[in-house]
């Protein structure tokens, strides 16, 4: 049986972590098996290496190894990449093409960024998993293969589950055994042996003397938070290597290399999410907000309601908008608006200034009469001009008037206009 130095050396695997060495141990434990393997971890982690690990350690080993990139094939078209598909099966389909499952018969698959999938394809991979059948697109044919199944993902698909992203049950038959990659800031011990690594390849790539970095940049190498992991620590290497013509390091050069925006590497003291429970008590508050205001209202519209019964208020010195909106509608308020134009003039009465006889009475009745007769001219005069003006259009007259259509038309048939 292989042992984990041997593996180290054929892959050329850096690193004497003891997650790293774990995860190795579980990749030539479950070769000679035929069950699926889940490989979690971060981007740029190295999750490439664990599937060929298993793949040359197991029975298929003779057979073909496909590595499927999931997240790069469009969504219409990876059905057709992984099974296949029949000639006309959709535009283009100018003839019968074999998909990765079919070819890969009595070998290994990986597939890459499995989180990627849409929920239609997992279901076909599902049914493979399940019975080793499939179907070609645009056919009926029930097709068999014997394919060992490796994936890996850098989401947390739990996560994708609850969101409905991703089958549930298609995680539980993919991560029979899960192995999981540690990240790079996890590695400390590591990251300065990866580094030298790079620096050598790349010194014989491109024939100078290969870097060498002093106490300061080794420190500001491990302290650093590689987000992106091995991929980002080895594309540093090849930077520094191609633009330094000084061969020996300090941390202020390295410095410069470094993307300012990665945050510290000490721990978070103060998280700056949000509970669940900071949430709950947001919500609760806004709650008791806007019950207070509904009780508010309620008190206003009973006042308002007291004002108008008592007659300590006249509906005329009312806007009947601001009635409108805190009643919802006129019709609720049980308050009666007599709609008037915007042209209507209030008279004063002057009945107290006369004498309670007989004359002044008919005086005071015939000039209010008057009063009431110009008013109407002046309304029939404003209502005829408006209609003109907007052509005959009611609801624009209406507007320009400042009444309501319905009211608009009472007055055309009122006045026979």
């Amino acid at each position: 049986m292989e042992t984990v130095q041997n593996i180290k050396q054929r892959f050329e695997i850096i690193g004497n972590d003891p997650k790293l060495n774990r995860a190795i141990e579980k990749a030539i434990q479950v070769a000679p098996t035929d069950i699926s393997v889940l490989v979690t971890g971060e981007s740029g982690v190295g999750k490439e290496n664990i599937p060929k690990i298993i793949h040359s350690l197991s029975h298929r080993k003779h057979g073909k190894y496909i590595a499927v990139n999931c997240g790069a094939i469009p969504e219409g078209t990876i059905d057709s990449e992984l099974f296949g598909h029949e000639k006309g099966a959709f535009t283009g389909a100018t003839s019968t093409r074999e998909g990765y499952f079919e070819v890969a018969n009595g070998g290994t698959i990986f597939l890459d960024e499995v989180g990627e999938l849409p929920l239609t394809t997992q279901v076909r991979l599902l049914r493979i998993l399940e019975n080793g059948e499939f179907l070609k697109v645009g056919s009926s044919q029930v097709q068999k293969t014997d394919v060992r199944i490796v994936a890996a993902t850098n989401v947390n698909l739990f996560n994708a589950i609850e969101k409905g992203k991703f089958r549930e049950d298609l995680y539980y038959r993919l991560s029979t055994v899960e192995i999981a990659l540690p990240p790079l800031r996890e590695r400390k011990e590591d990251i300065h042996l990866l580094f030298r690594k790079f620096a050598a390849d790349f010194a014989h790539k491109y024939k100078m003397p290969p870097l060498k970095l002093d106490d300061n940049a080794v420190q500001l190498l491990q302290k650093y938070r590689w987000s992106g992991n091995i991929r980002q620590l080895r594309n540093v290497a090849e930077q520094i290597s191609v633009l330094e013509t000084n061969r020996d390091i300090s941390g202020v050069t390295l410095q410069s290399y470094l993307p300012p925006t990665e945050g510290s590497n000490l721990p978070s003291v103060i998280n700056s999410g949000k509970s669940e429970s900071d949430f709950s008590t947001e919500r609760d508050i806004l709650y008791k907000v806007l019950f207070d205001m509904k009780s508010d209202l309620n008190d206003l519209k009973k006042l308002t309601l007291e004002l108008m019964k008592s007659g300590a208020a006249k509906t005329q010195d009312i806007n009947p908008n601001l009635i409108q909106k805190i009643y919802g509608s006129k019709e609720d308020s049980e308050i009666e608006f007599e709609e008037q134009p915007v042209s209507t003039v209030v008279t004063p009465t002057h009945t107290e200034t006369y004498s309670n006889s007989d004359d002044n009475y008919l005086f005071a009745e015939t000039i209010e009469e008057e009063e009431i007769l110009r008013l109407e001219q002046k309304e029939i005069e404003m209502i005829k001009k408006s209609l003109e003006k907007n052509k005959g259009k009611r609801k624009a007259a209406a507007d320009e008037l400042g009444i309501s259509e319905r009211t608009l038309y009472r007055k055309i048939k009122q006045f026979d206009l």
